[in-house]
């Protein structure tokens, strides 16, 4: 199955966060079917009636459509709504997003992480810290350290905000311009603030958090402006 390990799920509301991020995410493609009640209520450690609760609320948002004796279908369609965002997406407008949402979002990750979200943005780190300065896969592990962090302000609401942002991120137009981006160089100087956010977060260090993240989106700027400018 696709979902993910449950961390700190509790109730109806915490059910339906993750199974939305597990659609948001692709885990659960357009027309897919999720796993069973049965399934899910072992899954999360928790009752069918919490389970049907969560799948109710999941029909509310038209992300999934129950069916009678057939089981519960996604009818979240990622693509679209993915390549409209992305299409009316300027690489500054994009930058300037960032600049925004992370800013808070490490404010957020300082005062709220968990000993747990620390290990998983640790975890995170050496994976993107790992992917021997290779664009794409970098590009895969970056993503997801981000996510990670955004994941450390225990806010669903900004988690849900990243999840837009990485999809943006992953939009096929974004291809080209990563390949003259993403040098070994540069791997190695975002990898360093990677570090620098993750120490920050570990020690809560608020203005050093801070200073890193504006740091590390201020030089994405510079060279998001630089590979514009050469195109």
């Amino acid at each position: 199955m696709k979902l993910p390990e449950p961390t700190t799920v509790r109730g109806s509301a915490g059910i339906t966060a993750e199974l939305r991020r597990a659609i948001l995410g692709g885990d659960y493609a357009f027309n897919e079917r999720l796993p069973s009640e049965r399934y899910l209520a072992e899954h999360f450690g928790a009752s069918r009636g919490t389970v049907r609760e969560a799948l109710k609320r999941l029909a509310a948002m038209s992300m999934v459509s129950r069916k009678v004796g057939s089981g519960t279908f996604v009818i979240y369609d990622k693509s679209s709504n993915q390549d409209m965002i992305a299409e009316a997406t300027s690489p500054l407008e994009l930058i300037d997003a960032r600049l925004g949402i992370e800013t808070q979002m490490v404010r957020l990750a300082v005062a709220n992480a968990t000993l747990v979200d620390i290990d998983r943005l640790e975890l995170a780190l050496d994976n993107v810290e790992n992917t021997d300065n290779e664009a794409s896969t970098f590009t895969s592990a970056d993503m997801k350290f981000h996510l990670a962090l955004a994941e450390c302000t225990r806010n669903r609401l900004i988690v849900w905000l990243y999840q837009l942002v990485n999809e943006t991120r992953g939009h096929a137009q974004w291809s080209a311009m990563k390949d003259k981006i993403l040098t070994p160089q540069r791997i190695d100087e975002y990898n360093s603030h990677h570090r620098e956010l993750f120490i920050s977060i570990a020690t809560r260090n608020l203005n050093r958090a801070v200073q890193t993240i504006e740091l590390h989106l201020e030089r994405a700027r510079t060279d998001l402006v630089g590979a514009v400018n050469n195109r």
